[in-house]
């Protein structure tokens, strides 16, 4: 019998060729899509830094308010009349908030809070984009602090502030460094006097943000959150160093500024003593109860003892758009600016302005002379409302 023969196994080459392209496909995409995206790499934009006066010695801040963005497009608004709601969604806010940069030409934004309304978008991240588009496009320096709304979708606090930190021209903070302090978003930026002037090298007007937190539990009661202890101490001690800085300043008598020099505080929820204000003379209008905690952990003594801060701006109901004094110090509602946040139908969304002026020496700008605010109606006219003075200087020595 004879034994078969042995024949080498055939080849297939058209399959061969085909498997080492598939390969070489498999290669390309992750190098070109994985492993080394040839995407730029965005970096921080940053603005002109420091914050300055400007040459005419004014410095001027526009307060945003709750705009509980959503996710865009898709999102109603809320508390319209019924003509506006069929075409009302979030683009109104951002439209109101590219208007007000290009009418009031603010040198700084300071948003106080419920930026994002967290249960209306599944990615926090992109919220915070839209809702920050307008002001990152337009160069203007921000900064933000949180409220009560913001960490309810897909971010934490702590990751918000981390987040609204690196955005292009923000100047916002997750917190001082090494600073052991409750809540995320305490910090202070320092504007400094005009150019070529002896203050030029000197912060004539000191801005304050607080995290006054969200929710918290107290004996068994939900309430809002508060202002703690850890945050005032902080407060207490960076505003010594600024007036310890100031006596340096003052020791050259042609270059003194007023002393201390002043600082505005920016949160977002109220204090219980801004119910008081319910019996006392206001500007603006006081339409709602105050929603602030059930603990009073002493904000206001502390803000009278270090005697720097003149106004403090402050957001969370909506409705109220008023100044009021405690105590020597002015709270002031930025009012509601968001189109998807609660309001009122046929009450239009506002903004509030805050204008630092500097007080004109014989030859320079000196320190801060006056401390000016109204506010900005989203109407035909955007009318403008409620100016007043909210500090001016002492006369000088």
């Amino acid at each position: 019998m004879e034994s078969p023969s042995l024949s080498p196994p055939t080849v297939n080459w058209k399959h061969s060729i085909l498997y080492l392209a598939f390969l070489y496909a498999i290669l390309y995409f992750l190098h070109a899509n994985l492993l080394l995206d040839r995407r730029p790499v965005h970096h921080k934009k940053w603005p002109h830094l420091p914050l300055r006066f400007r040459h005419d010695g004014t410095f001027k801040i526009l307060q945003v308010a709750d705009m509980h963005f959503g996710a865009g497009l898709i999102t109603r608004c809320r508390d319209v009349l019924p003509s506006q709601f069929p075409y009302c969604t979030d683009l109104n806010t951002t439209r109101f908030l590219k208007t007000m940069i290009q009418l009031e030409n603010p040198d700084f934004v300071a948003f106080t809070g419920d930026n994002i309304f967290g249960p209306s978008t599944s990615d926090a991240a992109e919220s915070l984009i839209k809702a920050f588009g307008p002001v990152t496009k337009s160069g203007v320096p921000w900064a933000a602090v949180l409220g009560n709304h913001d960490q309810e979708s897909t971010m934490t606090r702590e990751e918000l502030m981390s987040f609204i930190s690196v955005m292009d021209y923000s100047l916002s903070q997750t917190n001082p460094p090494s600073e052991d302090i409750d809540g995320f978003g305490n910090y202070d930026l320092g504007v400094y006097g005009a150019p070529g002037s002896s203050l030029a090298n000197s912060s004539v007007l000191n801005l304050f943000f607080l995290d006054s937190g969200d929710r918290e539990t107290v004996q068994g009661v939900r309430t809002y959150g508060w202002i703690k202890e850890s945050q005032l101490h902080w407060l207490r001690s960076v505003s010594q160093g600024h007036q310890g800085q100031n006596q340096e300043v003052n020791c050259v008598p042609k270059t003194r500024p007023a002393d201390p020099s002043p600082a505005l505080a920016f949160f977002h929820i109220p204090i219980p003593e801004v119910r008081q204000l319910y019996y006392q003379k206001i500007v603006g209008e006081f339409r709602e109860g105050v929603a602030c905690s059930s603990v009073n952990s002493g904000v206001l003594n502390t803000l009278v003892s270090i005697k720097d801060v003149k106004a403090v701006f402050i957001g969370h109901d909506h409705t109220n758009d008023f100044c009021g004094n405690l105590e020597g110090i002015w709270f002031c509602y930025g009012g509601g600016f968001g189109y998807h946040g609660y309001g009122r139908a046929g009450l239009h969304r506002r903004a509030r302005v805050i204008l630092a002026e500097l007080r004109k020496g014989d030859k320079e700008w000196m320190g801060v002379e006056r401390i000016k605010t109204w506010k900005r109606l989203d109407d035909e006219n955007l009318s403008k409302i409620d100016e007043q003075v909210l500090w001016e200087s002492s006369p000088t020595r």
